[in-house]
């Protein structure tokens, strides 16, 4: 169980220049990497992890300890930490103790509103604007997401059916769409993640990439609800035993 503790500050090292506060550590090529760029690679792994289910429900972080495993100081790991709170990945439990946020089922089911929401007008919005190279597009991610469902191989799965419903999202053609989606992109993927229902999810995207296909925006909407709903379902299912 992997543990990060989110206030243990403390001096970084016993003796030695004091490390600038705008750059991290020395690589081989003697460049100091840029704090900011430090703290965007540790909260990329880090959410990785938590997508992927490596990092679990319940499973505490622990500053000190991501420090030393990412080899940076606690500064870029407390500010990871801190954007991974806003992005709703992980909580603070006590001023000490911070922990993978566990999905409660208004969580999930406040997650699904939004999706039904915004995943079904732009499903219309990409069948009536979708470009030949951009369904080609669309079929190639489908005949990846089959070779991986017979593969069972989750991590792969989840990364292409997320591709597929972003390309869907950027076949719609509204950006303002998207940056209404992005604050919560990250627990939707999560979400995702947790359907096992692999087959099942390969053949419903198969109906709304034919229903987006089709150009009619109409049965477009209609399959991305059923879609939603269906996911959110077996979403339910997988995390908390109910039908």
């Amino acid at each position: 169980m992997t543990k990060i503790d989110p206030l243990g500050a403390g001096p970084e090292r016993s003796g030695g220049a004091p490390r600038r506060p705008d750059a991290e550590r020395v690589p081989a090529g003697g460049e100091r990497e840029p704090l900011g760029a430090v703290r965007e690679r540790v909260l990329a792994t880090l959410r990785q992890e938590i997508m992927a289910g490596r990092l679990r429900p319940g499973d505490r972080l622990v500053e000190r300890e991501l420090a030393e495993r990412f080899g940076v100081s606690r500064v870029p790991v407390r500010e990871a930490i801190r954007a991974l709170v806003a992005e709703g990945f992980v909580l603070f439990e006590t001023p000490r103790r911070t922990v993978v946020r566990r999905l409660t089922p208004t969580d999930v089911a406040e997650l699904f509103e939004l999706r039904e929401a915004l995943e079904v007008y732009a499903a219309g919005l990409a069948a009536s604007r979708a470009t030949p190279e951009a369904l080609t597009e669309l079929a190639a991610l489908l005949d990846r997401a089959a070779v991986a469902t017979g593969a069972d191989d989750a991590e792969a799965i989840t990364d292409i059916n997320t591709a597929f419903h972003d390309r869907i999202l950027a076949m719609a053609g509204n950006s303002l769409l998207i940056s209404v989606m992005e604050p919560v992109d990250g627990r939707l993927r999560w979400l995702t993640r947790q359907n096992e229902e692999w087959p099942q999810l390969l053949t419903e995207h198969r109906e709304l990439y034919e229903a987006v296909a089709s150009g009619d925006p109409e049965r477009a909407r209609a399959q991305a609800l059923t879609h939603v709903q269906a996911n959110y379902r077996s979403t339910v299912r997988h995390l908390f035993g109910e039908a």
